[in-house]
């Protein structure tokens, strides 16, 4: 009995594989942004290296994962003195924490055409917590050379103290440099695996 538990169990598993379909991140045409206030302005920043693989049932969405990952000393804000700062302890401790990491969970659709629920396991600085991000589905379509693509774009928030990030500064007239919230960008291009 319990081997026609594992039997069934297998092939449900394997077949439900049979519908995916493997898309790589093209780090050529996607970029991972973010935006922090510094005190009266907000400031932008991007990594510049990242990767991510999408598993997509398109008959059965909810079926789909995806994984994303971005590596914490590639950060680039435009300015290096601060990019190294950072790579620091005070920030991303890039030397103990190499990666920012997210994997979904589950994926749900919403009331509104193309946008998903996706919630997953972010880590950051070593510490994980459960996410639920909206991203939304921008289609499918062929590159000028066959190869099938898809793309996806997502804005969220995140507050950097649930993650260990805690640096800042007092100012003399209240508040603080920075502020705790973080908007994060991610619009990505992925090409299906061959």
């Amino acid at each position: 009995m319990k081997f026609r538990i594992l039997a069934v169990a297998a092939f449900i598993l394997a077949t439900s594989s049979l519908f995916a379909d493997t898309f790589v991140v093209d780090k050529a045409h996607s970029e991972a942004t973010f935006q922090v206030r510094h005190m009266m302005s907000k400031v932008s920043g991007k990594f510049d290296d990242f990767s991510g693989k999408i598993n997509i049932d398109r008959a059965k969405p909810s079926a789909s994962s995806v994984e994303f990952n971005i590596k914490t000393a590639s950060v680039d804000t435009g300015n290096a003195d601060r990019d190294k700062h950072l790579q620091t302890p005070d920030f991303f401790d890039a030397a103990k924490n190499p990666e920012i990491t997210f994997k979904s969970t589950s994926i749900a659709p919403t009331k509104k055409k193309d946008l998903y629920n996706v919630t997953g396991d972010l880590t950051m600085r070593g510490v994980t917590k459960r996410v639920t991000i909206p991203v939304e589905f921008n289609g499918f379509g062929k590159d000028p050379w066959g190869n099938e693509r898809a793309g996806f774009s997502l804005t969220t928030t995140v507050n950097r103290k649930d993650y260990g990030i805690n640096w800042n500064k007092a100012l003399d007239n209240g508040g603080f440099l920075l502020s705790d919230d973080v908007t994060i960008n991610v619009n990505l291009e992925a090409q299906k695996a061959k």
